[in-house]
């Protein structure tokens, strides 16, 4: 029997389901054989939950939501799940084996909406890395070339939707985290507003609000429709963004209208651009002139600041340094140097050594840069287009640190973050969407679309302008079944 529905996106899956041309349950036993030949290769799940969603695609009382009974997959870092386990890509979680207590409410949102789990996806320990190599789980890998890293930190997520197994899965993006893994695996990935979706009731923020969660997807009409599911916030939230005039897939379809649109090919800071991905970025501008908009070569000054880059390791420090300590309360136990990966270790003891007064003074400062970077857009540009990340998905291995030299996996993920770190420091939405590939290996390249504070619904217009013109395979070529 054919699978050939698993490489659809998760609207048309849900029409299948909808329309009784499949079961829901049929469906997830479909994607479960999918994870059983695939995921051993692939290293994307890493806690299955298949009797549990088995059951729930079964169950008549499965909600009837805009995605009821399609497959999904939750992401190991954030998204609790009670009675699962929640380990952030930290071995010292798994040897406590910590299970969670209670649901997030973003995992309740997308159950609501009719999502059916297979389980929770790897991811870097603590999310600190653009590549998923924890050394709790081991290595995701790409679906494009095995060999290459599927991104970070949600690089288990990618690695299942563009690997055929799930359709969209959950994410989070703290500084590329969502876009970068979208970008390498070739994928729709939207890092939301600050404050869009809701990190309740475990938190209110995470990394001082560089951090968004939401989903990875194969086309832009998911990543619209899902944001409809997973936008809002719950009771007592400390803050959140102003909710769309319409819904975003109403968005979508609505009238299109000329934009101002600048783009940048070249990285500040004197790091290195691959030219196929600085081509990458001229093409997609003369696509948009072609689609009828203005594109002109112009960025926000703001982004040639170097000093950012350093704001923004003193405030991940301080947030490494307090999630040890919040990690190890929970499970009973601190948490020492030794029972941390060497990168880790030395962020925290950095955050550990940042005074409370420093931190406010580094927050103070991220926030000055974010309005500097943010203004650039009420001269008159809608967007920004710029590449997602410098170079094409780099060889497993390569973004690693070592006891002797415990920084080298930062220092070495300077090009796979300078175009999508300065948008968590300001909060703005930023969309990853696949543009090429290379012309040696295949491998996907992104380019990144940034707008307004909360302004994501003109995002995805353009995103979807972009997608219809140049279409791009919805998974990628797989011959390992």
């Amino acid at each position: 029997m054919s699978d050939a529905f698993l490489d659809l996106d998760a609207t048309a899956q849900a029409e299948l389901v909808e329309r009784g041309e499949l079961g829901a349950a049929e469906l997830l036993r479909a994607a479960i054989r999918r994870y059983e030949a695939r995921n051993a290769a692939l290293g994307a799940f890493i806690h299955p939950d298949l009797e549990r969603a088995l059951e729930r695609a079964g169950d008549a009382a499965l909600p009837c939501g805009p995605f009821r009974g399609v497959p999904f997959a939750m992401k190991d870092l954030g998204g609790a799940e009670a009675g699962l386990p929640h380990h952030a890509g930290m071995a010292f979680l798994k040897r406590a084996g910590f299970v969670e207590t209670q649901d997030s409410h973003l995992a309740r949102k997308f159950r609501a909406a009719g999502l059916v789990s297979l389980g929770r996806t790897n991811t870097p320990e603590l999310a600190l890395l653009p590549t998923t190599e924890p050394e709790a789980y081991g290595p995701s890998r790409n679906p494009w070339d095995v060999g290459r890293s599927s991104g970070g930190s949600s690089g288990g997520a990618s690695a299942a939707v563009a690997g055929g197994i799930v359709p969209a899965a959950h994410a989070s993006d703290g500084g590329g985290s969502i876009r970068g893994p979208a970008s390498m695996c070739g994928l729709v990935g939207l890092k939301p507003t600050r404050g869009r979706c809701s990190f309740g009731p475990g938190l209110g923020e995470r990394w001082s609000g560089f951090s968004a969660e939401f989903v990875v997807t194969r086309s832009v009409r998911d990543a619209a429709a899902l944001l409809d599911v997973a936008a809002g916030p719950m009771p007592g939230d400390p803050y959140f963004a102003a909710p769309p005039a319409e819904p975003f897939a109403a968005a979508l379809r609505g009238a299109r209208r000329p934009l101002r649109v600048g783009f940048r090919s070249e990285a500040p800071r004197g790091i290195g651009v691959s030219p196929e991905v600085a081509e990458a970025v001229r093409a997609t501008a003369r696509l948009l002139e072609q689609l009828g908009h203005r594109v002109e070569e112009a960025h926000p000054e703001a982004l040639d600041d170097p000093s950012h880059v350093g704001l923004y390791v003193g405030v991940v420090a301080a947030n490494v340094a307090r999630a040890l300590d919040a990690w190890g309360a929970r499970a009973g136990r601190s948490i020492e140097p030794g029972d941390v990966e060497p990168l880790t270790a030395a962020l925290a003891e950095r955050g550990r050594a940042t005074t409370a007064a420093l931190h406010l003074a580094n927050l103070e400062a991220v926030h000055g840069f974010g309005r500097r970077l943010a203004s650039w857009w009420e001269g008159g540009f809608d967007l920004l287009l710029t590449p997602t990340q410098a170079e094409p998905p780099p060889p497993l291995g390569f973004l690693t640190s070592t006891a002797e030299e415990p920084l080298r996996a930062f220092l070495r993920s300077a090009p796979y973050g300078v175009f999508t770190l300065p948008f968590n420091l300001s909060g703005q939405p930023a969309l990853s969407l696949p543009a090429a590939r290379t012309a040696a290996l295949g491998l996907p390249i992104g380019v990144q679309l940034v707008a307004r504070y909360g302004e994501e619904a003109l995002l995805l217009r353009a995103a979807g302008e972009l997608e219809e013109a140049r279409p791009w395979p919805l998974v990628a070529p797989w011959g390992g079944d």
